[in-house]
């Protein structure tokens, strides 16, 4: 279930929301954002590279003809959201955003509205609970789990502490999708600055966010069993990339990667 909105405290959706420049957040999550920026400036970096690895990938997805896509952890809508570069290789394409912020569900389903072929639908659901948002009623009227599908976790398994059990929790959404879905996954990491992002985590983990920074060989097990699509596991730079980016990786600090499930 959704958490309750408590502006008092920060959200992950929106302290990203703030890194990504947004005006959807309250004053603890810009607070937050301030001081994880103090600590570690690169922080407002990975949001933003994040999205074109978003762009980028669910592009690569739809153009062959994936036509559904189930995206937890939505975040705030932030324009070119997954349905409009999914519908716009494919205007039927089918998008279910999951989140248990109400914040982030009530501007999801104010804005993101399908074109007329497809459809978006959204899920009160906690990435922790997998099986419920799978179970949701929303989701089984949306997307046919016989056929395959996209499932897209961007940004949001480090939100996932070992006690969460994430690589279980990645299994049971891709146990419930057939051969031919993808998984699409992108990640912190701490590999190229450990002190900075050990500093920014604990800013976090002191404003009521925790947080899990992977390594590489990390990041790569939860793509055991699937096929890795080139280039695998790469920091999200060097994943397909259009133009060339003025950042480094280490200043991103994303690991992201893309596999078919056998």
């Amino acid at each position: 279930m959704t958490e309750p909105l408590d502006t008092g405290r920060p959200h992950p959706a929106r302290v990203y929301d703030v890194l990504l420049g947004g005006k959807d957040n309250f004053a603890a999550d810009r607070a937050a954002a301030e001081q994880g920026l103090k600590v570690n400036p690169n922080a407002a970096t990975a949001p933003r590279e994040n999205r074109a690895f978003l762009r980028r990938t669910v592009r690569f997805l739809a153009a062959p003809g994936i036509d559904q896509f189930l995206d937890i952890g939505t975040g705030l809508p932030t324009s070119p959201n997954v349905h409009e570069v999914a519908q716009a290789e494919n205007p039927a394409a089918r998008i279910v955003y999951a989140d248990n912020d109400q914040l982030v569900l009530a501007h999801a389903r104010a804005l993101l509205t399908s074109s007329p072929p497809g459809r978006t639908a959204y899920v009160d659901g906690d990435l922790r609970r997998p099986a419920e948002i799978l179970a949701a009623p929303a989701l089984r009227a949306t997307l046919d789990l016989t056929r395959p599908v996209g499932v897209l976790l961007f940004a949001v398994l480090h939100f996932l502490t070992d006690e969460d059990r994430p690589a279980e929790v990645v299994q049971t959404i891709l146990d419930a999708v057939p051969s031919g879905s993808y998984l699409v996954l992108s990640h912190i990491t701490a590999d190229h600055d450990p002190a900075a992002w050990a500093r920014f985590t604990e800013v976090m983990r002191a404003q009521g966010i925790p947080a899990r920074l992977r390594s590489r060989d990390e990041v790569a097990t939860f793509f055991d069993g699937l096929d890795l699509v080139e280039p695998g596991v790469v920091p999200i730079l060097r994943w397909r990339p259009e133009a060339e980016s003025p950042f480094t990786d280490a200043q991103v600090a994303l690991y992201g990667g893309v596999a078919r499930k056998p």
